[in-house]
């Protein structure tokens, strides 16, 4: 049965070992004696020899660009762990046995991490304690190194001795983008290399076999099966369609690509390539030999398919949805399951909390009367088989096991989103200028995902983060006078069609005639590597791709057999939102709100964008929305029939007629903006469930509300309120005053539930956050109400649901929404030591449920009171009895332990932990619920 369980590639990752467990231990120590004393001199130094180069040429080659920045010092910027992600092997071999780090490779990670326990005491001088200063520009005194990439003297790669950040500063177009390829290439080739083959599905020939390495190509490939062909046909038609910025884009594409092949080059020939290069055989560290595939232009397709994917394809689930719905007609009947369906998925719920204050945006209203559903028969639907011809490698049946479910969770999960932002207008700010603090989370990973830099050349002029491999442009951050930054937004645009068979299995009818499926395969094998000691294998990866999308599912509906299919409208566009990106970094065309706003609308990709300088503030909700035919409900399959395609749809090129941007959330100057990936307008429904009356964007909304009243904002008070919010238990704060109403009821006599009572009440009443005692302490404050909390919300849900739903329909829910997403929550959607938490949870059922209990008013109420029967007293007794069962569990018990924390060790179950895509390892830190890269801006003047 397919599920809907919020999980998604990152989460592939997300395993005890990381990447594939590399080499640990007495074996390490052993390579280190064995190999370092052959190893040229650069590479057993672990430097690349032209990063020392020439310090004092920098000071002509930034003194330019440090004239155009509007930000007066107050603009700054932080992103774990570091930014050098590339390591020798002399390095890694270090790293795993004695935990040594290679310079910057883990010196951004400490002052992220000290936020949490010193925001409280924060004031504007202080802040470049906890963020980098990200001036454009390295003051002369401040350079590490100056780099003129393969001799070129068009540009320049200076780094700075604190961050080691690339500041790029080219004299011709061309110039600047190969240096930016090249300083790509220097700080995270190994993790460009692997993305390129995650994308392309052929992680396991590259890396080896480990399970995770193969759930992780499964699930990106079975979403994107592209041919090289389609590779090249996108950045071509994304070119193409944009005019003279499409061919300036082609152009700093070939730029960008040319220069990350010169690092290559230049590392393979000095011999200081990263080292786990050696580890999975490509290189010989003695004879040097072997290969590093050089890039190309389809290669950054590929990754772009990776990280659209992850962040910005909202929608999908349509077939878990409809298993749901089935399920909830089953025990109710048609009209009142429909009814209670409906409440719990919270299309257009009330009681949201918005990013945009004003107006009504409708999108994708529930229709009166669908048309054209085409709901599964009862027990007909299966997964699509992604792997055949299996054979060798590790775990065998239970290799299989995971690789189906990483199908199962690839496009019908709802998407990850965990960035946040707040920004406040100059009006109610202490300078009367604009004042942000916004990021993306992408996950902790090391090496990170994203990388700093900055770009200074014709027509270009940006610092900030961009992915690795795609950062031929600067993707969030600051230009000359005005930053920006996005959220993942997760409205819906991806639908499922149900082809109706014909002939066989694997011929469909296509506007009226039969028409055969496309057959996309990849056959991968892989050899045992020092890395990854899984024995060698093989097996194949099939996808069946139609007209309307590859196959998910197979079942059939009133008695035809079907195959559900998947479109999203980014499919085979991965390369279109290039423009929007050129656009942000050109400071001639980004002059104000507006342009931002424009040059944004080119992004398909679901994201919320958001803008400051030093007079106004905007925001635009970006994707490709299409147009869906009259009638037609997005939230469930319908029939592959011309009728109830997308409006204009040309199947050719996966075309359709889109929103136009006045329908899409958009807005200047609001008194302040807050996202946290939930709701973006009124009317306006979202692809994940679960936007109700509870959503962590509350615990942004309710702190800079409170500040905008007060008035005279500054950075550092918006810092506090975001680091409050991110240690904030969402649970706690939001819906334990409503439970300890129900329980306050009747006297409290047990003695065990009492104290667990008492300890709740305490921990709320000290603002219900999940703080040490003091620095460094690793014991939370309130440790025993915590531990009671994480234990009794499971219990509670299942107890306060289960009855009144049953079984088989409450356990339908809980695929489509999980009812749980602690920090420590190893069985929640971002798995433990994850960071992100509380996105996705039953918050919003509880709060509303006990509302009604207690009889006070609730806008769009779930369809029947379900705690008690709806009688408070019997409600009560269901809320004590979990309690004290929560009270008795022990703390090894709600924390078992893992590979990285003994059982019972409360703050390390909850602690961050980057999970290496890489060789080095870096160790934990505490808790923190906030954006990965993040920025602090408040800009003193304008253009």
């Amino acid at each position: 049965m397919p599920r809907r369980t919020p999980r998604n590639a990152l989460d592939r990752l997300r395993t005890p070992r990381g990447f594939h467990g590399f080499l640990k231990g007495a074996s390490v120590c052993a390579l280190v004696a064995g190999l370092l004393s052959p190893l040229s001199p650069a590479m057993a130094a672990g430097t690349d020899p032209s990063a020392d180069r020439a310090p004092e040429q920098a000071t002509a080659a930034t003194a330019g660009t440090a004239a155009n920045d509007h930000c007066g010092g107050q603009c700054s910027d932080i992103l774990p762990p570091g930014q050098n992600g590339n390591a020798t092997l002399a390095q890694i071999l270090l790293n795993q046995a004695f935990g040594t780090q290679p310079a910057h490779a883990e010196d951004q990670l400490g002052p992220y991490a000290k936020l949490a326990t010193g925001y409280s005491g924060l004031t504007n001088d202080k802040i470049n304690d906890f963020f980098n200063d990200a001036s454009f520009g390295v003051p002369a005194g401040q350079v590490a190194s100056t780099v003129r990439p393969a001799g070129r003297g068009d540009v320049t790669i200076v780094r700075d001795k604190r961050t080691g950040v690339p500041h790029i500063t080219g004299t011709t177009r061309y110039g600047t983008e190969f240096g930016a390829g090249y300083a790509a290439a220097q700080d995270r080739l190994w993790l460009m290399d692997l993305f390129r083959h995650v994308g392309r599905g052929q992680l396991t020939p590259f890396a080896g076999g480990a399970p995770a390495n193969q759930g992780l190509e499964q699930q990106f490939w079975r979403s994107a099966p592209y041919t090289e062909a389609d590779l090249e046909a996108q950045i071509l038609s994304a070119a193409a369609k944009a005019g003279e910025r499409g061919e300036l884009a082609l152009a700093d594409v070939d730029a960008y690509v040319a220069g990350i092949n010169a690092y290559i080059d230049a590392s393979d020939k000095g011999r200081y390539f990263p080292g786990e290069y050696v580890l999975t055989g490509h290189k010989n560290a003695l004879t040097n030999a072997g290969t590093i595939e050089r890039f190309k232009r389809t290669d950054l397709i590929a990754l772009a398919s990776v990280i659209g994917s992850l962040f910005g394809s909202g929608g999908g689930g349509e077939v878990s949805n409809a298993l749901s719905l089935l399920a909830a007609q089953e025990k109710h009947g048609v009209a009142e399951g429909t009814e209670v369906w409906e409440s719990f998925r919270q299309r257009n719920d009330p009681e949201a909390v918005l990013t945009q204050q004003d107006g009504s945006f409708p999108y994708l209203p529930r229709p009166d009367d669908p048309r054209g559903r085409a709901l599964p028969d009862a027990g007909s639907v299966t997964a699509e088989p992604l792997v055949h011809d299996r054979t060798g490698g590790a775990g065998g049946p239970a290799a299989a096991g995971a690789s189906a479910t990483a199908a199962d969770t690839a496009v019908t999960s709802a998407r990850r989103g965990m960035s946040n932002a707040l920004v406040v207008s100059g009006e109610h700010t202490a300078s009367g200028h604009p004042v942000a603090v916004f990021g993306p989370q992408t996950g902790y990973f090391a090496p990170q995902l994203l990388m700093l830099q900055e770009i200074q050349g014709p027509g270009i002029s940006a610092r900030g983060a961009s992915f690795a491999g795609l950062s031929m442009y600067v993707e969030l951050g600051r230009g000359q006078d005005y930053a920006w930054s996005a959220t993942t937004s997760g409205q819906d645009i991806i639908d499922t069609y149900a082809v109706e068979l014909c002939q066989d299995d694997h011929h469909y009818l296509h506007r009226g005639t039969c028409t055969p499926m496309e057959k996309i395969e990849r056959k991968n094998a892989w050899k045992p590597t020092v890395a990854d000691s899984t024995a060698a294998g093989s097996y194949t990866m099939r996808v069946w791709r139609t007209k309307y999308g590859p196959v998910e599912y197979r079942a059939t509906v009133g008695g035809k057999k079907v195959a559900y299919v998947t479109l999203r409208s980014s499919y085979l566009h991965e390369a279109d939102s290039i423009i929007g990106f050129q656009m942000l970094n050109d400071p001639d065309y980004l002059t104000g709100p507006e342009r931002f706003q424009s040059a944004v609308q080119n992004i398909n990709y679901t994201f919320n964008w958001f803008y400051a300088d030093s007079e106004r503030t905007a925001y635009y909700n970006s994707g490709d929305n299409p147009v869906r035919a009259d009638g037609v409900d997005a939230d469930f399959p319908v029939w592959a029939r011309p009728p109830y395609e997308w409006a204009d749809w040309d199947p050719a090129a996966n075309t359709a007629r889109y929103t136009p941007p006045s329908a899409h959330p958009r807005s200047l100057d609001q008194d302040y903006y807050v996202s946290w990936n939930n709701k973006q307008a009124k009317d306006y429904t979202t692809a994940p469930w679960g936007n109700g009356s509870v959503h962590r964007g509350d615990l942004l909304d309710d702190r800079v509300r409170k500040l905008v009243a007060e008035g005279g904002v500054t950075r550092a008070a918006l810092v506090r309120a975001m680091a409050e919010a991110g240690l904030a238990d969402l649970r706690a704060e939001a819906v334990l005053p409503d439970l300890l109403k129900v329980i306050d009821s009747a006297p409290v006599t047990d003695p065990a539930a009492a104290a667990a009572v008492d300890g709740l009440r305490a921990w709320l009443g000290a603002g219900a956050l999940r703080t040490e005692t003091s620095a460094g302490s690793r014991k939370y404050a309130h440790a025993d109400a915590i531990r009671t909390l994480d234990a009794w919300w499971p219990l509670l849900v299942k107890a306060e649901f289960e009855p009144g739903l049953g079984s088989e329909l409450y356990t339908a829910f809980t695929r489509n929404i999980p009812v749980d997403e602690s920090p420590s929550a190893a069985h929640g959607p971002t798995g433990a030591h994850a960071g992100s938490a509380f996105q996705y949870g039953w918050w919003s059922y509880v709060d509303k449920d006990l509302r009604a209990v207690l009889g006070e008013p609730v806008e769009g109420p779930l369809a029947r009171e379900y705690c008690g029967g709806g009688d408070l007293a019997a409600c009560r007794d269901t809320l004590v009895a979990t309690l004290e069962e929560a009270a008795g569990r022990t703390a090894a018990q709600v924390y078992p332990g893992d590979d990285h924390c003994a059982a019972g060790d409360q703050w390390c179950a909850d602690s961050v932990i980057h999970r290496t895509l890489g060789g080095i390892k870096h160790g934990g830190i505490g808790w923190q619920n906030r954006p990965t890269y993040q920025q602090v801006v408040e800009f003193t003047s304008h253009r």
